[in-house]
């Protein structure tokens, strides 16, 4: 035991843990945590910035970019609560966040006396957006504390936490014991009734395809191997891309299984929730299915599978390919159909302008191994359905969350986990101003994003459906925008305007040779839809 500050404690810990990195925001109730954090600063850096918000998404970024844990601090309160977007997302993105909130001094917390930051109850505010939210109440318990919070994000599917401690905690000298990290490798066993079956499902079907998501990220071999054994299309939903690169034929995005659908006899789905195929492509008796997920619970959603395995996504598709032999029947290549399915899919695609024009430039542009992280607009759409996309993790939406205003902060994240790599950030007008302080961030800790923001002057989605489904009755979509530009080289950054894709393509190069971030404005009107050539589930229930 050594004598430290519940701050120490919680610092401490976080190093203990392999958390070089946390964003966050200093503020009273948290002092004595950042005069840990200053005592700590060769190991751990500190990022603040501009707003809570943008802490918790730089976290998320950091984590859906590397894998590993973002972390983020903020006081308590609405402090706290401004994190909720970005916790949500994390939630919907299977990320782990960790997320340290200061509370009330620990003699009022519960009072109800109006005091500086009080809410109601914190940690049940929090338990809506977080799986988890544990309490150190003195410097002592604060490793077990942490690494409770440490296994509930990791031990099975990766979710967000809260962990919070009193400012006076935080003070307070005790005798503390750290704690080594446990290991939360999700290796779960699959059972072996499970997998024959599965194997023999699987092996004598004659038309599967492999469904996946996020969840099986780290175990690409063994999904390249199983459907090369299975001569089965792999169809990545967005948060899956680059599973398996888009060179190969297998790999096949969501507008392209939609087209897949009909034939399939067997469906492996791996790391997915599976929403989409689930209820709004039909055929829910005629196709029997396998589930490969981590969370059990989760498995059962939207409906059960025939077949549920309980197991990461690494050791399930191992098992898999280890006996699925025997019962694989003789397989001819797919690769003349598949390849045919994909190019029919872009060449659909390809008549969105000038999204395509646009898109064309970014792929081409940005290195396989670079980042591009989407927000929630009509050019990332876009980019999600066709880009090709070389390597896992590389490209970063907001899942189901659709969280309208997370791509740049996120981008921040993502930068700051990988600085040696190419991140762009893809927004519109309308999202990009939810987080647009955080320009002040990027360059007060040189972090050299590229964001790409698409100007309508309007939230363009929902501009469209206005005028689609309620003839042309515009209310609070129209805005009014700075000169983005301008903006940028206020905050002393590179901004450059690009009206054309021949302009575009000449700003990213500028942008990607200069030092420091930039902003590239890109003037747009409106777009054709996307959504004629999707089927999903409404999002606004049936009419």
């Amino acid at each position: 035991m050594a004598k430290m500050t519940g701050g120490q404690a919680i610092v401490r810990t976080l190093t203990g843990h392999g958390i070089d990195t946390i964003f966050g925001l200093p503020g009273v109730q948290l002092d004595n945590t950042f005069d840990a954090l200053y005592e700590a600063r060769n190991t751990i850096r500190t990022i603040h910035t501009r707003h809570e918000q943008g802490a918790a998404y730089m976290a998320l970024g950091y984590a859906q970019s590397s894998g590993k844990v973002g972390a983020c601090i903020v006081g308590p309160g609405p402090g706290l609560l401004n994190t909720g977007a970005a916790l949500a997302t994390a939630a919907a993105s299977n990320a782990p966040v960790l997320c340290i909130g200061g509370q009330l001094p620990s003699g009022q917390i519960g009072g109800g006396v109006g005091m500086t930051h009080e809410i109601r109850d914190q940690s049940a505010a929090m338990s809506g957006v977080a799986k988890w939210v544990g309490r150190a109440e003195s410097a002592t318990e604060a490793p077990g504390v942490m690494r409770d919070a440490f296994r509930q994000m990791l031990e099975t599917r990766h979710q967000p936490v809260v962990f919070e401690m009193a400012p006076d905690i935080m003070g307070r000298a005790e005798d503390v014991e750290l704690l080594d990290p446990e290991d939360y490798d999700g290796s779960a066993q699959p059972g072996d009734d499970a997998l024959d079956q599965a194997a023999a499902l699987l092996g004598q079907a004659g038309k599967p395809a492999i469904f996946v998501g996020s969840g099986v990220f780290g175990a690409e071999t063994e999904l390249r191997r199983l459907s090369e054994l299975l001569e089965a299309p792999v169809i990545m939903s967005r948060t899956g891309r680059g599973a398996i690169g888009d060179s190969d034929y297998h790999a096949q995005g969501m507008i392209a299984g939609q087209e897949i659908w009909p034939t399939v006899d067997a469906a492996l789905i791996v790391g997915t929730r599976f929403t989409t195929p689930a209820l709004a492509w039909g055929r829910a008796d005629d196709v029997k299915t396998v589930r490969i997920d981590i969370d059990g619970v989760q498995a059962t959603k939207p409906r059960a599978a025939d077949i549920t395995i309980v197991s990461s996504a690494r050791n399930g598709l191992a098992a898999l390919v280890a006996r699925i032999e025997p019962y694989n029947r003789a397989r001819p290549s797919r690769e003349a159909e598949l390849r045919a399915v994909k190019a029919d899919a872009q060449v659909k695609l390809e008549t969105l302008e000038p999204q395509y024009g646009f898109a064309k430039v970014i792929r081409e542009e940005v290195p396989d191994d670079g980042f591009v992280v989407t927000d929630v607009t009509q050019m990332a759409t876009f980019l999600q359905n066709w880009m090709p996309v070389h390597h896992p993790r590389t490209l970063i939406t907001p899942g189901y969350q659709a969280t309208l205003g997370y791509a740049f902060p996120t981008a921040l994240g993502a930068q700051v986990a990988h600085p040696d790599r190419k991140v762009v950030c893809i927004s519109g007008d309308g999202g990009f101003m939810f987080n647009v302080q955080e320009l002040s961030t990027a360059v007060a800790h040189h972090i050299d994003v590229v964001t790409i923001v698409f100007a309508d002057k309007a939230f363009g989605n929902v501009k469209r459906f206005q005028k689609e489904s309620y003839g042309e009755r515009y209310i609070a979509v129209d805005l009014h925008n700075p000169d983005f530009v301008a903006l940028a080289h206020s905050f002393g950054m590179t901004g450059i305007r690009a009206e054309t894709p021949d302009a575009l393509r000449a700003a990213l190069r500028e942008a990607f040779a200069a030092p420091g971030p930039a902003l590239i404005e890109v003037p747009v009107g409106e777009m054709p839809s996307i959504w004629k050539l999707i089927q999903r589930p409404s999002s606004s229930g049936p009419s």
